[in-house]
C-alpha cells in the first residue's frame, strides 16, 4: 500500500515576506503598484488634522487597497473586511499586517465621494496610456439594484400621514380596552406584550410625524409628478425590474468597445432610464472624438434625447422598442423567457386579450367602422395627429357599449370606461420632415447601423455580468445617492484595474 507524507494544515507561526505574496500578473499586484506608485493620494491629507496632536491615522493608500481588493473578492461587509485582514494572507500583505476596526473601513468608504471622481479619472488615464481605450464606440447601459432600504417604507406624504393616524388610533383603542377591563370586579393588569405593542405604535407614529416635519414637500420625478418617498433612504426610488419591484438605485456605465474599459460610472435614484442618458453623454464628452459612436438600448430612447444628441452633432444609435420586430433576422426567433425566480417572481395570471383595431371592420372609402359586436361606431376625427402620424378615429355610442356583453374583452377598464375608441393610421403627418425618432430608425435599420449596434451587446453586457455575478454586487449596502454613487464607482474601478492586470500592467 502506498505511503504519503502527512500534510499538516493546522495553524502555525511562520515568517512571511508580505511583498512576495503579491504575485506579478495578479489583480492584487497591479492594485498595490497602482496605489503606491501611480495615484496622487495627497488629496486625502485634508481629511486629517493630526499634524501636531492626536493619534496617527491609517494611511488612505492601505485602506483603498484593502477595500478594492475586498470588492474584487465579493466581500462588501466592513466586518468581513476586518476579519479578512486578520486571517487572509493577501489581505495581511496589502494592509501591512494591520487590522483596522470595521468602523474605520465603513467611514472611509462612506466619505470617499470627494476623492473617488479624481481617482477614477487617473486610472482612466493609465488605461488610455496602455492603449486600452479605442474611442470608436461607447456603449451605455444600466442595472437596477436594491438599496439598503425597505420598499414597505415608501409612500407619499398623505400615505405616511394615514399610517401615523392608524397607529395612533390602534394604540388609543388598546388603552381604552384595558381601561374598560380595569373597571371589572376582577382587576386585570395590562399584559407586558400589550405594553410593548402600544409603545411600539407610539414610537413609530412619532417617527413618521418627525419625518413629515423634516420633509414638508412630496418628492417629485423628472416630469414634476409626485413620486413615492422612502423614510429610510429618500434618495432611492421604487422601480420595476424583471424580478419584481425593488427599492433601489440604477447604476449606469459607459463602456469602451475596444477592451471593455468603463469610461464613466454613475448611480441615480430613479428607474427612468431616459433621464439618465444625457448626463452620461456629457460626462464622457472629454473622452470622445468627433467620430465616437454612442449606443444605448430602447430604455434610453426618447425624442428629447435624440434631439439633444443631434444638436450636439454626436453620432449615436439608440434603439427603439420596435427595432427587433423590423429586423428580419429576428422574425423566426423564439422570445426568451426567464425562468421564474422563487424568491422574486410575482407574476399574475395573464388577462384575456382585448380586441385590437384589426378586429374591427373598417371601410376607409365608406368611412365606416363595425365593432366585433356588430355595432356601428361614429367617426369623431378624420385628420388626427398622433406621434407624427395621421389617423382617423371612431367611438362607440353609449347606448351600444353600455349593455354590451363583450365589454370585458373590448375595454381595458370596463368598470370605469364608458365607450370604446379605436384609431386607424394612414400616413405621416408630414412627409417632408422626418422626426428625430424616424431618422434614428432609418440609421439603425441600415446595414451599417445593424452591424454597429450589434457590437453593443458584446461590449456592455459582459461588464455587468462581471460586476454583478463575479464580484457579487447584488445590492447596494450604503444609503444616500452620494454614498451609493461612490460604491458603484469603486466596483467599476475594480473592473478597470482587472483589465490593467490582464494586459500586463506592472509586470
Amino acid at each position: 500500500m502506498a505511503r504519503y507524507k502527512h500534510i499538516d494544515t493546522s495553524p502555525r507561526l511562520i515568517a512571511v515576506d508580505l511583498e512576495r505574496q503579491l504575485l506579478p500578473g495578479t489583480f492584487e499586484h497591479a492594485l498595490n503598484h497602482l496605489v503606491d506608485r501611480e495615484l496622487d493620494l495627497s488629496r486625502f491629507d485634508a481629511r486629517y488634522k493630526n499634524d501636531l496632536t492626536g493619534a496617527s491615522a491609517y494611511p488612505p493608500a492601505m485602506l483603498l487597497k484593502v477595500v478594492l481588493f475586498a470588492y474584487s473578492r465579493g466581500i462588501v461587509s466592513s466586518r468581513d473586511i476586518e476579519a479578512a485582514c486578520k486571517h487572509h494572507v493577501t489581505f495581511i500583505a496589502l494592509s501591512g499586517d494591520s487590522a483596522p476596526h470595521f468602523t474605520t473601513f465603513a467611514a472611509f468608504v462612506s466619505t470617499l465621494d470627494g476623492e473617488i471622481g479624481p481617482l477614477f479619472t487617473e486610472i482612466l488615464l493609465i488605461c488610455d496610456r496602455m492603449g486600452l481605450i479605442g474611442r470608436e464606440m461607447f456603449a451605455i447601459d444600466g442595472v437596477k439594484l436594491p438599496s439598503n432600504a425597505s420598499k414597505s417604507r415608501s409612500g407619499t406624504r398623505a400615505d405616511f400621514a394615514r399610517q401615523a393616524d392608524k397607529m395612533e388610533a390602534a394604540a388609543r383603542a388598546m388603552l381604552a380596552r384595558h381601561r374598560e377591563n380595569d373597571a371589572l370586579a376582577v382587576e386585570p393588569t395590562l399584559a407586558e406584550k400589550d405594553v410593548r405593542q402600544v409603545e411600539r405604535l407610539d414610537r413609530e407614529a412619532a417617527q413618521i410625524r418627525q419625518w413629515l416635519s423634516d420633509h414638508p414637500e412630496d418628492r417629485k420625478g423628472t416630469k414634476g409628478k409626485v413620486i413615492k418617498s422612502n423614510r429610510t433612504d429618500n434618495e432611492s426610488a421604487k422601480m420595476a425590474t424583471s424580478k419584481g419591484v425593488i427599492q433601489g438605485y440604477t447604476g449606469v456605465a459607459a463602456v469602451d468597445d475596444r477592451h471593455q474599459i468603463i469610461v464613466d460610472a454613475q448611480a441615480h435614484g430613479t428607474g427612468a432610464e431616459q433621464a439618465l442618458l444625457m448626463p452620461v453623454v456629457e460626462a464622457v464628452a472629454p473622452h470622445c472624438t468627433p467620430d465616437t459612436l454612442i449606443t444605448a438600448d430602447a430604455g434610453y430612447h426618447s425624442d428629447a434625447n435624440l434631439k439633444a444628441l443631434a444638436e450636439q452633432g454626436r453620432p449615436a444609435l439608440i434603439a427603439d422598442n420596435q427595432m427587433r420586430k423590423r429586423d428580419e433576422r429576428f422574425q423566426d426567433q423564439a422570445k426568451y423567457k426567464a425562468l421564474p425566480d422563487p424568491l422574486y417572481d410575482k407574476a399574475h395570471p395573464k388577462k384575456a386579450g382585448h380586441y385590437l383595431p384589426r378586429d374591427f371592420d373598417y371601410d376607409a372609402e365608406a368611412g365606416t367602422c363595425i365593432c366585433p359586436a356588430g355595432k356601428s361606431l361614429y367617426q369623431n376625427g378624420a385628420n388626427c395627429h398622433h406621434n407624427g402620424h395621421l389617423a382617423v378615429k371612431f367611438q362607440g355610442a353609449l347606448r351600444d357599449c353600455g349593455p354590451c356583453v363583450l365589454r370585458a374583452n373590448c375595454l381595458r377598464k370596463p368598470d370605469t370606461t364608458k365607450t370604446r375608441q379605436v384609431s386607424f393610421f394612414y400616413g405621416k403627418a408630414s412627409e417632408t420632415t422626418l422626426s428625430f425618432s424616424d431618422l434614428m430608425k432609418q440609421a439603425i435599420d441600415s446595414e451599417r447601423g445593424r452591424a454597429l449596434y450589434g457590437r453593443r451587446f458584446a461590449t456592455v453586457e459582459p461588464v455587468f455580468g462581471n460586476i454583478r455575478h463575479n464580484k457579487g454586487l447584488d445590492r447596494f449596502t450604503l444609503r444616500g445617492q452620494r454614498k451609493v454613487d461612490t460604491q458603484w464607482k469603486l466596483y467599476c474601478l475594480v473592473h478597470n484595474i482587472e483589465k490593467l492586470a490582464h494586459h500586463g500592467y506592472a509586470q
